[in-house]
């Protein structure tokens, strides 16, 4: 194919997704391209647009349909899932935003509301919070789930790294038991790297202590690529 050819037919798919999946994001009211068309339209080359997944995207949507764990595609809005998130945990401390240029939805989990200092137990009273977060990831299930636990940098870093594990394994373990499918779930610790803010003067430090959902929404024909 020629170079003119590519273009032109690169034109005429965006063409397309334009006139045939515009809608209405209930988070702003604007008009925009669907995300879950664009991944439709993409298939399993919309892979490139997304940032890191643990254990990798091919081998994780290939464990998450053969362990039954995707859904029906049909009605499917990742918009409307992070409108909900945002309504259900409003005023709870957690912060739910787009990610990976819009491609992914990450749930931040506080360290204040979601363990005590030093702990890797989640505090009785959110898991009424984390428990509406199972739920939506029940209810939209065509997608894959990181969980990441993250600390400062007070104290050891070999303390820290094993309790930033421990904590993502901790809320990992929580949505499972609520019936989220552990094929779609992965989880690892990064303990004092990638830190939100980087100081040392304990005054921003604990926006570094914090637990992150990652989910990663996968497009029909990528799960169909993979059976």
């Amino acid at each position: 194919m020629t170079i003119s050819r590519k273009i032109t037919a690169g034109l005429a798919v965006l063409s397309l997704t334009t006139v045939t999946a515009c809608v209405t994001d209930p988070n702003t009211g604007e008009r925009k391209i669907s995300r879950t068309a664009i991944g439709g339209v993409l298939g399993a080359g919309g892979g490139a647009l997304l940032g890191g997944l643990i254990g990798g995207r091919t081998a994780r949507i290939a464990g998450a349909v053969a362990g039954g764990a995707l859904g029906g595609y049909a009605g499917y809005r990742m918009d409307q899932q992070i409108k909900e998130l945002r309504d259900q945990t409003a005023g709870s401390g957690i912060d739910v935003s787009e990610t990976d240029g819009g491609q992914a939805i990450l749930v931040n989990l506080p360290d204040g509301v979601t363990f005590a200092t030093g702990s890797y137990t989640v505090n009785p009273g959110f898991q009424t919070l984390l428990d509406r977060v199972a739920a939506s990831l029940q209810q939209y299930p065509n997608s894959l789930i990181d969980v990441y636990g993250y600390t400062d940098t007070v104290g050891a870093a070999s303390f820290n790294q094993r309790l930033s594990e421990q904590r993502a394994q901790a809320v990992t373990n929580h949505l499972v038991s609520r019936g989220v499918s552990s094929a779609r779930i992965r989880w690892m610790g990064f303990g004092e790297t990638n830190l939100k803010v980087p100081t040392g003067d304990n005054v921003n430090e604990p926006l570094n202590r914090r637990v992150e959902i990652k989910i990663i929404p996968i497009s029909q024909q990528e799960a169909q690529a993979a059976r």
